[in-house]
């Protein structure tokens, strides 16, 4: 009887190592190449509408808000819709925001590709991304501006070189106006 209670303890012993090992080792792997499969789905799926456009433009410009009252403006090389149902998700190519804030300096970001919605205002830059308000300067494959936030949402491959330090990351929240950053890591690596 004593060998069976035993023989039990080793397989609860072995089945709750198998389960931590797999929890904090495995499933985060799993769900960051399960992230980078899901985005790179997505980036195929625009390369192929692309020969689709319906809708091209070239040297576009438009002005907007983001936090309610900060006027900003967009502009690219060439536009188009590819979507006759949501015309009003520009793609653009060689995108370039401009944001004035309150004190008077002005945050440029630009980036290789982005998207914007005319109705919400909001930009989304891909590829090769590089927003700078002159002190700060940030680097990072995609970058986020929703009109509806006071803060821009920067993530994959994120470099922040600021007055305070240089420092290395998976996504950053960072306010222009307040200079306040917040800085996160989707895997178990160490913020550099």
């Amino acid at each position: 009887m004593k060998k069976n209670q035993q023989k039990i303890q080793v397989a609860l012993v072995f089945t709750g190592l198998i389960l931590i090992i797999s929890t904090y080792f495995y499933y985060p792997s799993i769900k960051k190449s399960e992230i980078q499969k899901d985005q790179s789905l997505k980036i195929e799926k625009e390369e192929n509408f692309s020969d689709e456009r319906s809708t091209t433009f070239e040297n576009v410009e438009y002005q907007g808000y983001y936090d309610f009252d900060k006027p900003f403006t967009v502009e690219s090389e060439t536009a188009f819709i590819m979507s006759k149902e949501n015309p009003d998700i520009l793609y653009m190519l060689n995108m370039e925001a401009n944001l004035h804030l309150s004190d008077g300096r002005i945050v440029r970001i630009v980036s290789n590709k982005g998207r914007y919605n005319k109705l919400t205002n909001d930009c989304f830059f891909e590829e090769d991304v590089k927003a700078t308000d002159g002190e700060t300067l940030i680097y990072a494959d995609n970058l986020d501006l929703l009109a509806t936030k006071n803060y821009v949402q920067i993530y994959n491959n994120v470099s922040l070189n600021h007055s305070s330090g240089y420092l290395r990351a998976d996504k950053i929240d960072y306010n222009f106006e307040t200079k306040n950053f917040k800085v996160s890591m989707l895997s178990e690596q160490r913020i550099k």
